[in-house]
C-alpha cells in the first residue's frame, strides 16, 4: 500500500521561489567584484534567476548540458545556479586556484557549454579558451561598462564574449522552471585531483535539496531566517558548504565576500552586515585571527564560525570561544558527500561537562547529520569496533553522497554495499564521535603502528610562536617511517626544533614523537585550502633524519 501524500518534486528552484515568496526582502549583500558593495534581496534574485534560465533557454541549451562559473561568491553568481537548475541545465564550479592544465582537463572532460566568469580572471579564460572546443559562449559577470573597461585594460581576447547584464537584459523575468525529475543532474564539481585527474561528482536535485534539509538543522549549521549569514567558502570549493541552499531555504540574510577573503576585509563584513554565522576553512582563519588580534578587534554580532576542509587546531577553537566568545562547529565532509558529513555539536550529557572536557569532543570530527552512515573497516573489509581507539578505514552512504564518478570514474572507491571508501583513516567512538587521523595515504607507519599526523599538527599549531605546522612520514631504516615536523613560524617568533619537541612532550606518546624539526618560510596547500603533503614529500625526498643513524 502506497501513501496518499502529493507529489512534490525535491528541485532546487523551489528553494529560491520560497526564499521570494516568503522571505522577499531578506537582503543579499556582496562585496562586488568592481569594488562597491551590492545590496539586493531574494525577490530581485529569483526574477533574475528566471532571466539567466529564460536567457539560457534561448541560446538553445538542452536538459544536461553543462554550463561552468569560474566565479567568486556574489549575487551574480547565485542567480546563475539558480538559472541554471531551473531551465534544466547542470551549474559546473571551476575552481580558478587549479592550474590552467587542469582547468583545461576538467571543462572537456565536462564538455562545458558556456562558461560564466568573474572579470578577476579574465586573464586565466584568455588562457584556456582556446583549448576549449566545446564551449559556445563567454560570458563575463559584470556589466558592458566594466567589461569595455576590463578588455581594454587587459587587452583580454576571449571569443563569443558578452556582459552578463547584458545577455540577461532582453529576458522578461517571468520563465517557467522546467518540471524535471528530482533526480536529474543539477551540479557538477571535480575533486582536486590530488592523485590522478579530477574525477566529477554529479549532484542530483534531490541530493541538493535533501543535503539542504540536512544543514538546517539544528544540530548541524542550525541557521534560521534571524542569522547573517558571511559564507568565506567559497561556490567552488563543495557548494559552499551547502549554504547556498541552506540560507535562501530558510530566508537568512546572506553575506557574500567576492574576492576578498583577507583578515581585514572578511572582519570588515563581519562588523558592518552584523554576521552571526560564518563558515571558512583553518588558513582562512589564521589570517583573520592575526588581524583582529594586531587591531584589537571585537565581533559583537558573530555567535558561531563553522570550520571544515581540514582539521581545526584546538587552540583556535579555544581562541574563538574565550576570547571572542564564539562558537566553534567544527565539521567534516567531502565533495562526493555534497559536502556535509559530521558536525561537532554537543550531545546532551557533553554539553554538561566542563569547558576542558567539553574541549576533548570539539577538537573531534564530529557524529554523523541525519542521512549519513558511517563506519570503520579494515583493509579486508571487517567493520571495526566503535570505541575511540581503532584506526580504520572511514566508508559512508546515504541519499547525498556520491554512488559513482561522472562517466564512471574511480569505481574503486565502492563497495558492493554501496559504500563510499572516503579515503581517510579514522576512528569512531561509542558515542558516534568520529576522529580524522589521516588520509590513507598520509598515514605514517613507524614500526608496525599507525601515527596520526593530524593530531601531531594539530598540538603543535598551539605553541604560540607556531603559525602552522604539517607532520609527513619519512623514511626510517629501523621503523620503515618516522614522523618529520614541518613548521611555519609566526611572524618574529624566535623558537628551536628543541622549544619545539619540549612543547609536544606529555601531549602525545612518546612513540609518537617528531624524529626532527625543519623550519620553512610557508608550507604548500591544495586549491582547497589543505595542506599539500605529496608536495611536502617530494621538498623532503633526500632528507635524512637524524635518528636514521642509530
Amino acid at each position: 500500500m502506497l501513501g496518499l501524500m502529493q507529489d512534490w518534486p525535491l528541485l532546487v528552484h523551489k528553494i529560491i521561489d520560497h526564499a521570494a515568496q516568503n522571505h522577499g526582502d531578506r537582503e543579499v549583500v556582496t562585496r562586488s567584484v568592481e569594488g562597491p558593495i551590492h545590496r539586493t534581496n531574494y525577490r530581485e534574485i529569483a526574477v533574475r534567476a528566471r532571466k539567466v534560465a529564460e536567457a539560457l533557454d534561448r541560446l538553445g541549451l538542452k536538459e544536461g548540458d553543462r554550463i561552468a562559473t569560474l566565479a567568486w561568491n556574489t549575487w551574480r553568481h547565485l542567480e546563475t545556479w539558480y538559472g541554471i537548475t531551473g531551465m534544466g541545465g547542470v551549474y559546473h564550479t571551476l575552481n580558478p586556484r587549479l592550474f590552467p592544465d587542469q582547468l583545461i582537463y576538467i571543462a572537456n572532460h565536462a564538455e562545458d557549454k558556456v562558461i560564466f566568469f568573474d572579470i578577476t580572471f579574465a586573464s586565466l579564460v584568455e588562457q584556456i579558451a582556446p583549448k576549449l572546443p566545446k564551449v559556445e559562449l563567454y560570458i563575463a559577470m559584470t556589466d558592458a561598462a566594466h567589461l569595455a573597461e576590463m578588455t581594454k585594460k587587459s587587452g583580454a581576447n576571449i571569443p563569443n564574449l558578452v556582459a552578463y547584464e547584458e545577455f540577461i537584459a532582453g529576458s522578461s523575468g517571468t520563465y517557467e522552471w522546467k518540471q524535471l525529475d528530482e533526480k536529474a543532474a543539477c551540479g557538477l564539481c571535480y575533486t582536486s585531483g590530488t592523485t590522478g585527474n579530477p574525477k566529477g561528482v554529479l549532484y542530483s536535485h534531490r541530493s541538493n535539496m535533501l543535503h539542504a534539509m540536512m544543514c538546517a538543522q539544528t544540530d548541524a549549521q542550525a541557521v534560521c531566517s534571524r542569522d547573517s549569514i558571511l559564507p568565506v567558502v567559497p561556490m567552488f570549493h563543495a557548494n559552499a558548504w551547502g549554504l547556498a541552499f541552506s540560507a535562501p531555504m530558510v530566508g537568512a540574510k546572506l553575506v557574500m565576500p567576492g574576492p576578498k577573503l583577507d583578515g581585514a576585509s572578511v572582519c570588515e563584513l563581519l562588523t558592518t552586515e552584523r554576521v552571526t554565522m560564518t563558515a571558512a576553512v583553518p588558513t582562512v582563519w589564521l589570517t583573520a585571527l592575526q588581524y583582529m588580534d594586531q587591531n584589537n578587534i571585537s565581533l559583537p554580532h558573530l555567535n558561531r564560525v563553522m570550520i571544515g576542509g581540514s582539521a581545526c587546531p584546538r587552540s583556535m577553537i579555544e581562541t574563538f570561544e574565550k576570547k571572542y566568545n564564539v562558537q566553534v562547529i567544527h565539521a567534516w565532509g567531502m565533495t562526493e558527500m555534497s559536502p556535509l558529513g559530521t558536525i561537532g555539536t554537543l550531545k546532551h550529557h557533553v554539553a554538561e561537562l566542563p569547558h576542558d572536557k567539553q574541549m576533548d569532543y570539539k577538537v573531534k570530527q564530529g557524529h554523523p547529520v541525519f542521512g549519513v552512515e558511517m563506519k570503520i573497516t579494515d583493509d579486508d573489509n571487517n567493520e571495526l569496533p566503535r570505541d575511540g581507539k581503532a584506526f580504520g578505514r572511514l566508508k559512508v552512504r546515504g541519499p547525498a553522497i556520491v554512488k559513482g564518478y561522472f562517466r564512471g570514474e574511480g569505481t574503486d572507491a565502492f563497495d558492493d554495499d554501496g559504500w563510499f571508501d572516503t579515503g581517510d583513516v579514522a576512528t569512531i567512538d561509542s558515542e558516534s564521535y568520529m576522529t580524522i587521523t589521516d588520509r590513507s595515504k598520509d598515514v605514517i607507519k613507524s614500526g608496525g603502528e599507525w601515527i596520526s599526523s593530524i593530531e601531531i599538527e594539530n598540538i603543535a599549531v598551539g605553541h604560540p610562536a607556531v603559525a602552522e605546522a604539517a607532520v609527513i612520514g619519512v623514511r626510517h631504516p629501523k621503523w620503515d617511517e618516522r614522523p618529520l615536523l614541518i613548521v611555519v613560524k609566526k611572524p618574529g617568533a624566535a623558537v628551536t626544533r628543541e622549544d619545539i619537541l619540549e612543547y609536544l612532550k606529555g601531549k602525545i606518546a612518546k612513540w609518537w614523537m617528531p624524529d626532527d624539526v625543519q623550519f620553512v618560510a610557508d608550507i604548500p596547500h591544495t586549491a582547497t585550502g589543505k595542506i599539500q603533503k605529496t608536495t611536502l614529500r617530494e621538498q623532503f625526498h633526500a632528507y635524512r633524519l637524524p635518528t636514521a643513524a642509530e
